[in-house]
């Protein structure tokens, strides 16, 4: 991972870490802070705990986004002191809708120059963000909205499995993980665990991100916690619970770096600082899906 964010992730880049409720990739996150990265734009579907914690550490200067929020519990606390009293210093925002921000991803990765999208018929975020464009159909069939295309600098993916040449393998909920991965110059793909190829093949139509478009592959197993896993660990919603607390003083913030990222070598310490009992918990139990006969071919 130290190597990775090093080599893949520069100062002023855009940076996208996606990843809907699951596979939200925490530790790259930390990884980032922990290099002391500066001036980034942040974007993601739904920003939650870890790019809260990103921007109070000062790595961003913009964010880009759909909804922000800390899931099932309220406000991102170092988020809002940035936008609403420039606390320490201002952040940079612009808002889309889901729909919105997906489509910028598909544009970015289909190459095309805009994205038409009828949804913000009667809703505010036209006006509050300029480049959010009423276009005239060339059909002559009325008027849509475009949204210009997204293309990150990188795109860090988190998933279950890949294999070494960079295949990787998704279950359970999917978000833009693919339309990211295509979409941005830079690839790093995240997963708990390596298998060869043989694996991978076996189950083609899980793969949602293909090797030919990755830069790096990091093994870290439960580097998406406090988000999960589908299938490996489950959420901790303790964390998110906790981290209201945490983040509405920036003392406490703050005092949460330094002992949780600041002062760990890696996510393999996080990962032991949290303690067996903690992981014991978030064991997932099984549901296993049924396979199925790809048949013979030649």
């Amino acid at each position: 991972m130290r190597d990775a964010v090093a080599e893949l992730v520069r100062d002023g880049d855009t940076v996208a870490i996606e990843g809907f409720t699951h596979l939200i990739c925490f530790a790259a996150g930390h990884e980032i802070i922990r290099q002391r990265k500066r001036d980034l734009t942040l974007c993601r579907l739904t920003p939650d705990v870890i790019y809260d914690q990103m921007v109070g550490a000062g790595v961003a200067s913009k964010l880009v986004f759909s909804w922000l929020g800390n899931p099932g519990v309220g406000s991102l606390h170092a988020i809002r002191r940035r936008i609403e009293r420039s606390d320490p210093e201002p952040l940079e925002v612009e808002e889309y809708s889901h729909f919105g921000m997906v489509c910028r991803y598909v544009a970015g990765a289909s190459n095309l120059p805009f994205f038409p999208i009828r949804s913000y018929f009667e809703s505010d975020l036209p006006q509050a963000n300029p480049r959010i464009v009423p276009v005239k159909s060339p059909f002559g069939d009325g008027s849509v909205y475009a949204v210009p295309p997204l293309h990150p600098d990188v795109a860090v993916i988190h998933a279950q499995r890949a294999d070494p040449a960079g295949d990787t393998q998704i279950w359970g909920l999917l978000g833009c993980q693919k339309e990211a991965a295509f979409a941005a110059d830079r690839v790093m793909v995240v997963c708990e665990e390596l298998v060869d190829e043989s694996v991978i093949r076996r189950d083609p139509n899980r793969t949602v991100v293909p090797g030919l478009i990755v830069d790096a592959v990091v093994v870290e197993p439960k580097a998406c916690h406090p988000s999960y896993a589908q299938g490996y660990y489950d959420r901790d919603n303790r964390f998110y619970l906790e981290w209201d607390t945490v983040a509405r003083d920036p003392a406490t913030f703050h005092a949460w770096l330094r002992e949780w990222v600041f002062g760990l070598e890696s996510h393999a310490e996080y990962v032991e600082k949290l303690g067996a009992e903690r992981w014991a918990e978030l064991a997932p139990g099984e549901a296993w899906s049924d396979p199925v006969n790809y048949g013979r071919y030649a």
